[in-house]
């Protein structure tokens, strides 16, 4: 049974994206849990485990493996039983866990377009949750561009690459972020216009980043995405969009 749990936040992956609470917590922690999603994202483990040792943790580390979504049910099923699915497989990988607070490593913030939260509040009973905010791959994004967010009193439109493949640009909207898009949506748009600034493996040496307008980039960067998939057998990348303006 989990009594607390903590969710930390940890960028996009490099120990710098962690704050200091964040490196507190997994050093104050009595059990870190860390998913196992195969041979082909070993590395994602390997981050993981760079974090947890710049941290200097002395937490017990419990492994559990990560279930795959089922592709025959519909996308509102599919994500509920994966979710239902996680938790089921946290509380086995903590059976007999010592007491005290177990710590989860979240991808980006755990509020972000992350279900962390969710999947906590199926756990029965639920635990009292922490959680500790890291950098966000938007931060990190327009920081390693080193362009604002959004233009001068203008508003900006987070949004995910399903929601603009299935619905367009939003109405209204000049600056769109968009993340969860593994198939590129940003090539189904009108480009006139509209600049784009793309980054992969943000923070790590790894990273990867191409902007300019969109008509002319928009080929490189799906190409420059799918070599970069091929050759690390993941890839987490982020984009802005922005309408009329160059930064």
């Amino acid at each position: 049974m989990i009594k607390d749990l903590w969710l930390v936040g940890i960028g996009t992956g490099s120990p710098g994206h962690v704050t200091l609470d964040g490196m507190q917590a997994l050093r104050d922690a009595a059990v870190i849990l860390l998913p196992r999603k195969g041979e082909a994202k070993e590395n994602l483990l390997a981050l993981r485990q760079v974090i947890l040792e710049a941290a200097g943790t002395r937490a017990e580390i419990r492994s559990f493996d990560y279930p795959e979504r089922d592709p025959a049910l519909p996308y509102a099923a599919r994500v509920a039983a994966w979710h239902d699915e996680i938790a089921r497989r946290w509380s086995a990988a903590l059976h007999a866990a010592p007491d005290g607070p177990v710590a989860l490593l979240v991808w980006g913030d755990p509020a972000l377009y992350d279900s962390t939260l969710r999947i906590a509040g199926r756990l029965t009973p639920r635990p009292a949750l922490r959680v500790i905010p890291g950098i966000t791959a938007i931060q990190a994004l327009t920081a390693a561009h080193a362009i604002p967010l959004n233009e001068v009193n203008g508003a900006v439109k987070i949004t995910t690459g399903r929601r603009l493949r299935d619905h367009g640009w939003p109405e209204g909207e000049d600056t769109l972020v968009v993340m969860l898009d593994g198939a590129c949506s940003f090539a189904g748009l009108d480009p006139e216009g509209v600049h784009i600034w793309w980054g992969a493996y943000l923070g790590s040496p790894a990273q990867r980043l191409l902007a300019g307008p969109l008509a002319e980039v928009a080929d490189e960067i799906i190409a420059a995405r799918a070599e970069a998939r091929a050759r690390h057998g993941w890839i987490m990348d982020t984009y802005l969009l922005r309408r009329g303006s160059t930064g």
